[in-house]
């Protein structure tokens, strides 16, 4: 049975204490058994220990142009991003959503460096460690979290991983040393371009949180946090507290004035609707007062009415055609004032003149008798 040659590492990747083990044909028949994309978010991503490429198969070099046409067919595409990811936001999620759909069966690894690598060539950190590492954990395009990743990546680091392509920003990162800490990874092929997500980035973070420093330390004593734990002086703290309860104050009368001015809106409406319903009821009053008391109004028409009535009490009826007559008394006459009481009674100019008809007939019958 034959034997691979030690040339065999250099052709196919296999390390050489492997091809002096393994025979010809067991090697051809050797499948990848690489970690598959995540196919649920249900979960965090997992740590490299935890699910480490323990692949025995070969793993040939690609190309981007074999990557982007789905080669190879048997294993996922495993892209490396690394960075600090301190503060972890929007930015940092659009690269890695990038680096994930690179191809189109991809395997993400992200390296995050530790802090002790990270004071040493950048600096100091709002997160620790292991806060940054469990916030990578939790991003849905990570398929693998690297722990401790190194600053400038070594050819062991690559081939320990299996990692086909590196995903970055094109901007070169100088830092330990050298001009861009990715000038081999180009070299090599296996640097693929990401882009920058514009105005958002840690630094701008803490800029912001910096420049506002009063504000969020006021804020985080009101909440219950002690001078002590924000490093604030004495002095400033119980500034910090006087222009708390400046501002408590300044919300009160703000609050006041809004509520009055609702309160005065309110009376405003409401006189408005009272001043409006007063002017309906005075045309209605005038209206009717009018209709009654008016020239061609119902008073009017009812006293004709009644001073009619009384005029027709007043006139004589004619008697009956069968009716007998009364016999006239021998010892009267009649009166010769008669006739002239009938004429004025008959002819009533107005209801004064009736009742004074009236009176001056009553008068002749006193004289009379």
């Amino acid at each position: 049975m034959p034997v691979l040659s030690i040339d065999a590492e250099s052709e196919i990747g296999i390390p050489k204490s492997l091809c002096d083990e393994l025979p010809l044909k067991a090697m051809e028949e050797l499948e990848h058994t690489c970690p598959q994309p995540r196919l649920t978010i249900a979960s965090p991503a997992p740590f490299a220990v935890e699910t480490s490429c323990q692949c025995k198969a070969p793993h040939e070099k690609l190309t981007i142009v074999q990557a982007h046409v789905g080669t190879p067919v048997d294993r996922p595409v495993r892209v490396y991003a690394d960075g600090i990811f301190d503060l972890f936001h929007s930015g940092h999620a659009r690269a890695l959503m990038q680096a994930k759909n690179l191809f189109p069966n991809s395997y993400l690894l992200v390296g995050v460096c530790s802090d002790e690598l990270t004071h040493k060539y950048k600096g100091f950190t709002v997160m620790n460690e292991s806060e940054r590492y469990e916030a990578l954990r939790h991003c849905r395009y990570v398929d693998e979290v690297i722990t401790d990743a190194p600053w400038t990546l070594t050819p062991e680091f690559l081939e320990k991983h299996k990692i086909d392509f590196v995903a970055h920003d094109d901007i070169p990162y100088s830092s330990a040393g050298s001009d861009d800490v990715y000038k081999h990874i180009k070299e090599a092929g296996m640097f693929v371009p990401t882009q920058r997500t514009e105005g958002i980035s840690t630094s701008d973070i803490i800029t912001r949180i910096v420049r506002d420093y009063d504000v969020y330390a006021r804020r985080n004593l009101q909440r219950g946090y002690t001078a002590k734990e924000l490093n604030v002086s004495y002095i400033n703290e119980k500034k910090y507290r006087f222009q708390n309860q400046v501002d408590k104050m300044k919300e009160k009368v703000k609050n006041v004035e809004e509520k009055s001015k609702e309160f005065v809106y309110k009376v405003e409406e409401k006189s408005h609707d009272l001043i409006q319903k007063w002017e309906e009821k005075s045309r209605e009053f005038i209206g009717n007062f009018l209709e009654l008391f008016g020239p061609d109004g119902a008073w009017k028409q009812m006293f004709q009415e009644r001073s009619g009535r009384m005029l027709q009490a007043l006139s004589p009826l004619q008697s009956p055609t069968g009716s007998p007559t009364r016999e006239r008394s021998p010892s009267r006459s009649p009166s010769p004032t008669l006739p002239w009481v009938i004429n004025k009674l008959s002819t009533p100019s107005s209801p004064k003149g009736a009742s004074a008809s009236i009176s001056s007939m009553s008068e002749g019958d006193e004289d009379e008798k």
